[in-house]
């Protein structure tokens, strides 16, 4: 007999009293903490009191769960559902009291921890009566699980030795088939479904079928292959972001011995070209933060990509072990499914001369100062911004994604055909019959109706063209294109230094020195133009639900670009840059 009941027979015995609810001697080590704690708190009594109907509660709880009946004016034991009217008046129960705390000494308070209690988030034995314990194992032949205690006869007696015990479930009645209360043991491969015995021989008839241990197997074959690939990927990405931390290394120290020596060279020209040795310091650190803002973007994404399949391969390995085939089957599917790994064939390792270029330009701009605030100095900026670690991103394919790149621009008056009116905000344009009153300009064009945009393109741009019902062209043009054309050459797309496309009724083609494409004429008015300046990718799409490409270049742009319009009679034929819609 446990120390614990001679404890409680020594009280009983020097107290001469003998307790209802005590059992008699061959069942007394059944008895637990429970017998003396209250229902409603599930603690050791306290201040006990005993009430009509012969159960007992701590005086607090009791009084507190009285209170919250005081409207109905009947009174009733939380346990047995007796009601008193009136209500009963509660007397401490000194005998009892006496016994809890004589208890205490003995070690009872030691009991929850000893025979570890079930909570909400546990497995319940399914044979413990009254407070349940935690369930060591679940067998998932009986489909039942069960505390230490009640486990023993799957440890000791024959009959249940082959019975198969894994991990505590609550899942086990997913091991029953709905249709036949038949144990699932196994798996249908033509439908991909656990099923029973009676399952096979019935709906499941003629199917490719086997156990689900075969299964099992099988699938962990796959698994182990699942995890090979894995471990394979996270090498390549941890390689690639110790490659990339390098070129981080290398853009920076460039980009500083190249603000060194443009600080040098502009030292020389300082009372001509103060301001533009500033701008390009500027653009050498804006474009160096950008460059390694990129780059740790995407060793950002191989890191977390790295944790992602380390997650994976855990959440694999930990499937691999488990017991249960019908548990390993159900989970194997989604946790197989793996990721689309982060495109890292954009990294471009190429020799480490970046920015050396800017410093040769501004050697350059040293000896011609006269060129600086025109050609030269925006050859310094494309120089800079052409340092590209990592090789240009896919073309875009979804207007959203095209959009990112979207670029405000203007046309500029002083490019302005005089026979071309621009709206407010130099945004449309308009063929007119009356000569408009602009200034004279070197830039502006004649003959030809034509206009070019006042910003430079550079890096990616995408932008829109609103076209009226006369012909127009849309068009990309070197800043260096000829101003005076005879009527004989046909605007732009007439040389290297344009490329064009064209569009009159039902007529569409693409020009580019003179030669002619003859596309597919669009349905749509709005022209999308995107340009990856540094990739010498420039391509022209139909706008409306979808993009649909009209046209495509791949060359290698050697001199910033411009925006271009050229409209064709009738008086009032338009076109206009579109803004975001």
């Amino acid at each position: 007999m446990s120390r614990f009941w001679i404890n409680v027979q020594a009280l009983l015995k020097k107290s001469g009293t003998i307790l209802s609810f005590l059992k008699p001697r061959g069942e007394m080590e059944q008895l637990d903490q429970e017998n003396f704690s209250c229902s409603i708190c599930l603690d050791l009594l306290k201040d006990p009191v005993t009430i009509p109907c012969g159960h007992s509660y701590c005086m607090n709880c009791i009084k507190i769960h009285w209170d919250e009946e005081v409207v109905k004016e009947i009174y009733s034991c939380p346990q047995c559902r007796q009601t008193f009217t009136p209500r009963p008046v509660l007397v401490k129960n000194t005998m009892l009291a006496g016994l809890v705390e004589e208890l205490k000494k003995t070690g009872l308070q030691a009991a929850p921890a000893d025979h570890c209690y079930a909570g909400p988030e546990d497995v319940a034995c399914d044979v413990c009566t009254g407070r349940k314990l935690k369930a060591l194992k679940s067998c998932l032949v009986c489909l039942a699980s069960y505390c230490e205690k009640h486990l023993q006869p799957h440890y000791e007696s024959p009959t249940f030795k082959k019975h198969k015990l894994v991990d505590p479930s609550k899942k086990l009645q997913e091991n029953i088939c709905s249709r036949h209360d038949e144990v699932i043991k196994m798996f249908c491969r033509t439908d991909q479904q656990c099923i029973c015995y009676l399952c096979s021989v019935d709906e499941h008839k003629g199917h490719d079928t086997v156990s689900a241990a075969a299964e099992r197997t099988e699938r962990q074959r796959e698994l182990e292959v699942s995890r090979q690939n894995i471990q394979q990927r996270i090498q390549d990405r941890e390689k690639d972001v110790k490659l990339l931390q390098q070129e981080v290394e290398a853009v920076s120290r460039f980009a500083d011995k190249a603000v060194e020596d443009s600080e040098k060279i502009f030292t020389e020209l300082i009372r001509l070209i103060q301001k533009r040795s500033s701008d390009v310091k500027q653009q050498i650190r804006s474009q160096q933060e950008t460059e390694v803002s990129r780059v740790k973007e995407l060793q950002e994404k191989l890191e977390q990509e790295i944790t992602e399949l380390k997650r994976k391969d855990a959440e694999l390995k930990q499937l691999s072990h488990t017991e249960d085939h019908n548990q390993f089957l159900h989970n194997y599917p989604s946790l197989s499914q793996l990721s689309e790994p982060t495109d890292s064939s954009s990294i471009n390792i190429r020799p480490l001369r970046y920015f050396e270029d800017v410093t040769a330009a501004a050697s350059e701009l040293r000896d011609q100062l006269q060129d600086i605030l025109r050609e030269k100095w925006t050859n310094i900026s494309l120089t800079v911004t052409e340092v590209d670690v990592l090789l240009s991103e896919p073309e875009p394919k979804t207007r959203a994604e095209f959009l990112k790149y979207l670029c405000q621009i203007t046309l500029d008056p002083n490019t302005v055909n005089t026979r071309m009116s621009l709206s407010k905000g130099n945004k449309s344009v308009r063929v007119v019959s009356q000569q408009q009153c602009y200034p004279d300009h070197p830039d502006r064009f004649t003959n030809w109706y034509q206009v070019l945009s006042r910003e430079s393109l550079t890096g990616r741009c995408y932008w829109e063209v609103k076209k009226g019902k006369g012909g127009v062209s849309v068009v990309v043009a070197y800043k260096s294109i000829s101003r005076v054309l005879t009527l004989n050459e046909f605007g732009f797309g007439n040389d290297y230094r344009s490329w064009a496309i064209d569009f009159f009724k039902n007529r569409c083609q693409f020009r580019h020195e003179n030669i002619s494409v003859p596309i597919s004429s669009p349905r749509s008015s709005r022209i999308g133009v995107y340009l990856d300046h540094s990739a010498g990718i420039l391509s022209f799409y139909s706008v409306s639900g979808t993009m649909t490409l009209l046209h495509r270049v791949q060359t290698t742009f050697t001199q910033p670009l411009y925006a271009g319009l050229q409209l064709f009679c009738p008086v009032g034929n338009t076109a206009e840059l579109c803004g975001l819609e």
